[in-house]
């Protein structure tokens, strides 16, 4: 049977599947040009952006950093620049082991680099670029290139460098700079936050983009403290690149802005001076000018290399640095805290006569001792001293006196005078760190102590806070700045060690004024009468032999800090361990009419202050008042200063890119003084190849030799010449160190001396132990461990005494004599 098709019906469904499919390419069409609308034009702008993106790279061009200099132009921290050799780790084919040996056959890597790499390699993320090798000669920068075929994800780059050109000179001044941590990028992002809302004062310094492509940023000192003056501003280049990332022309350039230069206060003569005054010995120095508050010294002894934190230290290095029994990382004019012993005595003195207490003929007949409460309080001289009116207890350092004067002005009244002094306060000096100190009154007691029987103040502890002893725990900066204020008339000046900021491209100069908080209020016949004391004390006082002949009216205070008790017997230096041994404290200001510097140093267990400080401080003076105007003492300061650095043998001539080497001295001379060679330019190179090449003593006499010379023939100024301006390291301890004992007394009783008849006797606060010395010592401050490169938090340590493993030690006498 034959079956016919149904073509009309056919047809018509071909005809829907045609329309079907046709609707279909055509809905596929409208997308394809919806999707093109929306690409090309509603968000052309964007897409544009991002193809541009692509095709163009931004790099970041980074800032010169700001030079320092100190007062006289002298070079503290510069730049150079020079090739390194860094890993990429994410990028390497083969085990990081592994290619570091490979490497090590190419360019010589020793065991540090490994370390300090691996250090840094913690510290930082997997696809960073990190320095293996750092200052890379000229052929060993050809010898990796022409292998570099083998080593995928390592590459030699340009960088800046920082350099410290005098080493540890000022290194806890001028502090030094490190690789960029999580914690400082942190630190960037809030900075950059709040810069953000604060539209009126934005600063574009402290926005978050200027530290891009930044790896190191300030850790300690001036260099952390002024980082946005320091810094600069990040330029950039845009590149247009091709698919492969290959550069094909530069678009644009923006040029970085150099950072600021900053001509400090300090002056490396006067630095160097009393650096080599402590022959080796652990100690603190600072110096101000009473007029300006501008810091002319700041030592801290011993000190440490600021060039090893620039690339990273290893941990080996850091665990010397840090496990060192005399804390060379240890800022201790700004952090370490010491009981001031008999150089608090004119500032009592000072507090009785402005309190209405004593007048200066009130005197008594000293017998060598005062009681109080039946416990016995004796003098240096046990068999007395004679009539002492408050001329001769300053002189000759009475303690008698002050025993008495204390009692009667009381605890919280000695506080109240002596806080606007500074003793216990934060001086406000442009570096951050500063510890505060102990000025011990009742309320301060309360809070120190967690137990209620502790919490009290009791009236035989006031007694040996009129020596500078018991409680009391000061820095030397706070010392130096009560001297300063004292020499100044009572007007106090905050300390600074910045004198002038200078824009390198403008050479404007921009001047840090001296700010005062104020002046005492005490009359001018009591401020004249205890610096005329004071100058007794370097006339025919306990500080007179160190003094003998100077060519200037100079007033001061010997002072010796007591570290523990002998429970009753003599003290002999000579049969007690050295870091048991008493610490050596002078205070001194000159000229006496009109001052130009004052100082406070410390010797940490270097005995009476007359014998170990007073000699230190004889020559910072002399320094300061003669030797600095001799001709050539600039150039031969500095000299001085790289010899005892190359002595270390930590600063060493850096290989330089585009330009010959410079060792240290000549990176350190400012045109001015290098110019006053004989011969010019010409000489000063022969000159510094001549110095530097020579063992330290020979170089310094050469130094002083060839520099005199200069300074002759030049008729340069009798600092070496004042130099342009200014265009040209640590963290916390992970230690705490123990405290002195509070007592202070100089008495060997053992009996009770609180006037309480059932006073507790704790060895320290709320230990729970019993027994030990008569009264309670001052509580430990910790100090918090850090990073390498991280300073630590803001607490003092205190170095007045030993850590006995249980017993913190009372002071115990002196010996009859020098204070």
């Amino acid at each position: 049977m034959t079956e016919f098709k149904n073509t009309e019906q056919q047809l018509s469904r071909f005809r829907l599947r045609v329309a079907g499919a046709a609707l279909f390419v055509m809905l596929c069409f409208g997308l394809l040009g919806f999707r093109f609308l929306y690409l090309q034009v509603w968000h052309y702008s964007e897409y544009s952006l991002q193809a541009d993106e692509n095709r163009i790279s931004v790099a970041p061009i980074l800032p010169n950093r700001g030079v320092i200099t100190d007062r006289n132009g002298i070079v503290l921290a510069r730049n150079y620049s020079a090739y390194t050799l860094e890993i990429t780790p994410s990028k390497l084919d083969e085990p990081l082991d592994q290619v570091i040996t490979e490497l090590g056959q190419v360019i010589p890597v020793d065991e540090r680099d490994r370390r300090r790499f691996k250090k840094l390699l913690e510290d930082s993320k997997h696809f960073e670029s990190l320095p293996i090798r750092s200052r890379l000669s000229d052929d060993e920068v050809a010898r990796f290139t022409a292998q570099r075929y083998r080593f995928p994800g390592v590459d030699v780059r340009a960088r800046l460098f920082r350099s410290y050109p005098l080493g540890t000179v000022f290194a806890h001044a001028i502090g030094y700079i490190g690789r960029i941590s999580e914690r400082d990028r942190a630190n960037i992002e809030a900075a950059s936050e709040q810069n953000d809302n604060d539209s009126d004062h934005y600063d574009p310094r402290l926005d978050a983009n200027n530290y891009k492509g930044t790896d190191y940023i300030g850790k300690i000192g001036v260099e952390q403290s002024y980082e946005t003056e320091l810094h600069g501003l990040t330029g950039s280049e845009e590149v247009e690149v091709t698919a492969g990332g290959r550069p094909v022309r530069t678009m644009s350039r923006t040029q970085a802005t150099p950072g600021n230069n900053l001509r400090l206060s300090l002056d490396v003569g006067l630095q160097e001076t009393a650096e080599r005054a402590f022959a080796g010995r652990k100690g603190a120095l600072v110096a101000i000018e009473p007029a300006t508050g501008q810091v002319l010294a700041f030592v801290s002894a011993p000190s440490f290399d600021p060039n090893i934190f620039v690339d990273g230290v290893d941990q080996q290095t850091w665990d010397d640095l840090n496990n060192s029994p005399d804390k060379p990382l240890l800022n201790r004019p700004l952090r370490g805290t010491y009981p001031p012993g008999s150089t608090y005595k004119p500032f009592v003195a000072l507090a009785a006569l402005t309190l209405h207490k004593r007048t200066p003929e009130w005197g008594f007949q000293d017998t060598g001792s005062y009681t109080f409460a039946g416990h016995v309080f004796h003098n240096d001289v046990r068999s007395g001293q004679g009539w002492i009116d408050m001329n001769r207890a300053i002189t000759v350092s009475n303690d008698t006196y002050f025993y008495m004067l204390a009692h009667d002005l009381g605890v919280n009244a000695m506080a109240a005078f002596m806080k606007p002094l500074g003793f216990g306060q934060i001086t406000g000096i442009d570096i951050d760190g500063e510890a505060k100190g102990i000025l011990p009154s009742t309320d301060w007691k309360k809070h120190a102590y967690r137990r209620p029987e502790m919490q009290r103040w009791y009236e035989g502890e006031t007694i040996s806070l009129g020596i500078g002893q018991g409680y009391n725990s000061f820095t030397m900066l706070q010392l130096a700045h009560a001297t300063a204020t004292l020499a100044n008339d009572g007007v106090v000046m905050t300390p600074h060690l910045v004198q002038e900021i200078e824009d390198p491209l403008s050479h404007q100069i921009r001047t840090i004024d001296s700010q005062s908080t104020g002046k005492l209020d005490v009359r001018q016949q009591d401020i004249d009468f205890i610096k005329h004391a004071m100058e007794n004390v370097l006339t025919n006082g306990t500080g007179a032999a160190p003094f003998r002949g100077i060519a200037y009216e100079a007033a001061g205070k010997t002072g010796t800090a007591q570290v523990y008790s002998l429970q009753g017997e003599r003290y002999h230096a000579s049969a007690v361990a050295e870091n048991r041994r008493d610490h050596a404290l002078f205070t001194a200001f000159a000229p006496v009419d009109k001052p130009q510097i004052a100082i406070a140093l410390i010797v940490e267990n270097g005995g009476w202050g007359a014998e170990a400080a007073g000699p230190v401080a004889r020559k910072v003076l002399d320094y300061w008042l003669v030797d600095r105007f001799k001709p050539g003492m600039a150039a031969a300061a500095v000299a001085d200063a790289v010899a005892d650095s190359n002595g270390s043998g930590t600063v060493d001539t850096a290989p330089v890119i585009g330009g010959a080497d410079q060792s240290p001295l000549a990176a350190a001379l400012p045109p001015s003084v290098a110019a006053a060679l004989p011969g010019g330019s010409s000489a000063t190179a022969a000159a510094i190849a001549s110095v530097t090449s020579q063992t330290p003593p020979a170089l310094i006499a050469s130094a002083a030799s060839v520099a005199n010379a200069a300074t002759a023939a030049s008729g340069a100024s009798s600092t070496g010449g004042a130099a342009g301006r200014g265009t040209g390291g640590a963290s916390g301890m992970n230690s705490t160190s123990s405290t002195s004992g509070a007592s202070g007394t100089k008495g060997k009783s053992g009996s009770n001396p609180t006037g309480r008849p059932d006073a507790p006797n704790p060895k320290r606060p709320d230990d729970g132990s019993s027994g030990g010395t008569p009264l309670a010592p001052a509580p430990r401050v910790p100090v918090s461990p850090t990073d390498a490169d991280v300073p630590a938090e803001d607490h003092s340590v205190n170095l007045n005494g030993v850590d006995t493993g249980g017993n913190t030690p009372a002071p115990h006498a002196s010996p009859n004599g020098d204070d």
